[in-house]
């Protein structure tokens, strides 16, 4: 396994990024949360402009990393809209975008899209999901809305995975934005004279917040070969890809508003619009308790059977 992205989907996802930020970039969201309205008809166009919708992860590992990459340009820029859904819409079906939703209050953040989705939960049952409307304003919910699920056909195992591994890619960009903004602030934040940065003990919490990152980033390249290869326990690895990334967004995003003060608690301030949006990701369709409980219900007493699985661990 070559824990690296192929150089054309990183290609791709450079060209993703600065897409997203001709279009405006962080005002993008803030433009979303003022006129919901318009967060279709001004998103969908850059998307649309870069191809992504003829992405099919399913066909290759080529665009399966090309469709992950552009999930993390977009959680560079907390794109208020549903990427990884739609890059994982079913083949079969007549559908824009596959979620994964909970037993319990299933809800995902797609208020006022008018999509057709697909869901599945984490048994593997199909259902075709409709979206309420929207229960308060973005500011409050970020766009999670109910919704309302049919039964449907079950959802093929690596279909499944890969709903829930993309979702975890749009989250990596969002800790890579914050570990970036939060190293920027306290390198030019002067504090007794000297800039934060010089200060052991905002090094030390520098250095587990992105500890925490990159093993995210490793987590998230081995899910994507698990699923392209076929894997039996890939959605295993992909359940642990998520308790991965949302205690490391737990661990990430507390150090950055422990930096940045109070200032990173308002919208002056761009940690604060990542922090919020970030919220669904972290939250839905599982938190991390739930995820980790779900993980260890699979796994039973047979543990991960990882690259490093010893041959009597991967036998029982």
């Amino acid at each position: 396994m070559i824990l690296e992205l192929c150089e054309e989907a990183q290609d791709f996802g450079r060209s993703a990024l600065g897409a997203i930020e001709a279009a405006g970039g962080d005002r993008l969201v803030q433009a979303a949360e003022a006129d919901p309205a318009q967060r279709q008809a001004a998103i969908e166009p850059v998307l649309a402009g870069l191809g992504a919708w003829q992405l099919e992860p399913r066909r290759n590992l080529e665009e399966m990393e090309a469709a992950a990459a552009l999930c993390r340009s977009a959680g560079h820029w907390a794109l208020p809209y549903p990427v990884a859904a739609r890059l994982c819409r079913p083949a079969a079906g007549d559908f824009d975008g596959l979620l994964v939703v909970s037993d319990v209050e299933p809800a995902a953040p797609v208020a006022g899209l008018g999509l057709r989705w697909a869901a599945a939960g984490l048994d593997g049952q199909g259902y075709a999901a409709t979206a309420r409307p929207a229960p308060a304003a973005p500011r409050r919910s970020a766009f999670v809305t109910r919704l309302d699920l049919q039964p449907a056909a079950r959802v093929d195992t690596a279909d499944l995975a890969l709903a829930l591994t993309l979702p975890c890619w749009t989250l990596l960009g969002m800790l890579d934005r914050a570990m970036a903004l939060t190293c920027a602030y306290v390198l030019e934040r002067q504090q007794f004279g000297q800039p934060l940065a010089s200060f052991q003990g905002v090094q030390f919490q520098l250095t587990d917040a992105e500890v925490e990152r990159v093993g995210v980033e490793e987590l998230a390249k081995y899910a994507l070969w698990s699923i392209e290869s076929g894997r039996p326990d890939a959605v295993d690895d992909a359940l642990a890809l998520r308790a991965a990334a949302v205690e490391a967004a737990e661990i990430v995003f507390r150090v950055a508003h422990q930096l940045h003060g109070a200032i990173g608690f308002c919208d002056e301030t761009t940690i604060s619009w990542m922090s919020r949006y970030s919220a669904p990701l972290r939250r839905l369709p599982l938190g991390l308790t739930a995820t980790r409980t779900e993980l260890t219900r699979r796994l039973g007493r047979q543990g991960l059977a990882g690259l490093f699985s010893s041959p009597s661990s991967t036998s029982q």
